[in-house]
């Protein structure tokens, strides 16, 4: 949420607050001319329809903005996990409550209670919270990350805000049910500073997921400056996070008996970081996953894994840490993917009003170019501020599309909206590279409104292998939008079966199929406050069953193993025979 300017936009503006420049950091550069339109259709029957109303889902996230106090918690929002919590096969949905804000001095912060929402199956789901403990809201509430920590077959949950954090374990109720119970301080994971985006990833090897959680900015209700908008007619408006010292993001590695130390120190982490957003993937090709966080109004950080939960910050080395201008950018979610077929991860970060989102091109081992310009990207402008961010074959061509979920942070911002429309880009092909295309008529309708919206989770919710969409808005309900692109495609599902349920972010799944050969990988965290579906699944178009898939597990060995047929999704274990 970054908010800068050049001197020529300090003149037109007049405004200071707090010592920061208030506004975008220069008159939003005028987007680059369009590349030849290619020749893919955007109209015709819409990708996603929004299946909401007859669902049974009814959750709107509260971030207090009622009060008028305009402080700068209000304007993080929440997201939403996708986990299957009772083993049943199907993936049920949770959502961070967010909570309220008096309106009176003293400032009083609390927490409103999440929902958790049983999936029945056909796009039916129930309101489970009470009956599986889930109905307290100790604080205000942000990001939900989702493992199974103590490998036990069943997910827990790690669920972030302002005032702490809560670890919900996982357990049976008795009754042959299951409930889920609060045990962050027996865990060693209690910690009342402002935490926002969390990912889980086995970092050292031992087949335990470790925990990484960013924190953001030391706003407190005693320290609740009055920040002035932009324009004399716009008296006070949201801080910017320039106000505000940053907070240090913890490590915990996990002991492997449902308790964690505290690793920061020696990782070693940055102080200096104000993050929003997480993900875990290898991203060199060493079989160990790395870390990459996006931080608001500051670079971003890289660390590369040396092992024994040893890090190297490399973000500017990497190439990943600013933008193409060598400049800190207002980063929020941040994913992950082989956008042209390279083998190679690359990471696209949501990024403020007046920046453009940032597409890192891998260009070899842990090394990245700025591509957004390149790639298309840049096309879409700077008049976004874009929240949740995934990669996502939505058409199941097996190229990785773009979800971006939008919506500005200030009450009165001046050359964009409060709401915004959410983004669809297809990943095309024009003169011989990938490019990106905005196809709002395919999006459906959902795609032309204008919303406040903040974490997306990618989920395939009715395992037809068309992945779907979940996303949370700031005091509007949050949408379930059912993917009904590409029923002419064929698709491939992995699901990978750590042994002994170790944690297997990190890994890398290969499918050879048509002449291509497509590249997931299995990622901890990732787009923004939010937990997404944890299987793989692999487009192929029209060209039919792939020849084989291959895993190369984190921490090393890889495995081949025959497909027997399509449109269905593949258990492999680590365990299984195939494996080399």
């Amino acid at each position: 949420m970054t908010r800068r300017a050049l001197p020529l936009v300090v003149a037109a503006t007049g405004l200071i607050a707090g010592g920061v420049w208030w506004a975008t950091r220069g008159n939003p550069a005028p987007d680059p001319a369009p590349a030849p339109d290619v020749a893919t259709d955007d109209t015709g029957p819409p990708a996603f329809e929004d299946v909401t109303a007859a669902s049974g889902v009814s959750f709107t996230y509260r971030n207090g903005e009622e009060s008028d106090r305009y402080t700068i918690l209000e304007s993080l929002g929440g997201g939403v996990a996708a986990l299957d919590y009772d083993r049943d096969g199907r993936l049920d949905l949770f959502f961070a409550g967010g909570g309220t804000i008096s309106a009176t001095s003293p400032v009083r912060v609390a927490g409103l209670r999440g929902r958790l929402y049983r999936n029945l199956g056909g796009w039916k789901f129930a309101d489970v919270t009470a009956a599986t403990g889930l109905d307290g809201a100790p604080f205000y509430s942000h990001g939900v990350a989702a493992a199974d920590y103590d490998r036990d077959g069943f997910p827990d949950l790690f669920v972030t805000g302002f005032g702490g954090v809560a670890l919900f374990h996982n357990e049976p109720d008795g009754n042959g049910g299951r409930r889920f119970v609060e045990r962050a301080a027996a865990a060693g994971l209690a910690d009342p500073r402002w935490a926002t985006a969390a990912a889980w990833a086995d970092l050292d090897a031992d087949g335990f997921p470790d925990l990484y959680v960013c924190h953001y900015v030391d706003w407190t209700p005693a320290n609740d400056p009055a920040c002035p908008g932009v324009g004399n007619s716009v008296p006070r408006d949201v801080c910017p996070p320039q106000r505000f010292g940053p907070l240090q993001h913890r490590l915990y590695r996990n002991n492997g008996n449902g308790t964690f130390a505290d690793v920061t120190a020696s990782a070693p982490l940055r102080p200096d970081g104000k993050g929003l957003g997480v993900v875990v993937l290898d991203l060199d090709g060493d079989g160990k996953p790395d870390v990459y966080v996006a931080n608001d109004a500051g670079d971003n950080f890289l660390y590369a894994n040396r092992g024994g939960m040893r890090f190297e910050e490399r973000g500017l080395a990497a190439g990943v840490a600013m933008d193409e201008h060598g400049l800190y950018n207002g980063s929020m979610g941040v994913d992950a993917a082989d956008f042209e077929g390279t083998g190679r991860p690359s990471l696209l970060v949501a990024n403020f009003q007046g920046e453009f989102h940032a597409l890192y091109r891998s260009t070899g081992v842990g090394r990245f170019r700025h591509h957004s310009a390149a790639a298309g990207i840049a096309r879409l402008g700077q008049r976004f501020v874009g929240f949740g961010v995934a990669f996502v074959d939505f058409d199941l061509d097996g190229w990785e599309d773009v979800a971006i979920a939008n919506g500005h942070v200030l009450r009165h911002p001046i050359g964009s909206t409060l709401k915004q429309r959410p983004v669809l880009l297809r990943n095309e092909e024009h003169d011989g590279r990938r490019q990106y295309r905005e196809v709002a008529g395919k999006g459906g309708a959902y795609f032309r409104s204008d919303r406040s919206a903040r974490g997306l989770a990618v989920a395939d919710l009715d395992d037809d292998g068309r992945p779907d969409l979940v996303i949370s808005h700031q005091n509007e309900p949050a949408v379930l939008l059912r993917n009904v692109a590409g029923r002419d495609a064929h698709w491939l599902g992995v699901e990978l079966i750590g042994t002994r349920g170790r944690d297997l972010a990190g890994a890398v799944v290969t499918a050879e199929a048509g002449g291509r050969k497509l590249t997931r990988f299995v990622k901890g965290g990732g787009s923004y406050l939010s937990t997404s579906d944890p299987r793989v699944v692999f487009g192929l178009g029209s060209t039919g069953r792939p020849a084989r898939v291959t895993v190369h597990w984190p921490g090393g060995g890889t495995g081949q193993y025959d497909v027997p047929a399509v449109d269905r999704y593949l258990r492999v274990s680590e365990a299984d025979p195939s494996r080399k």
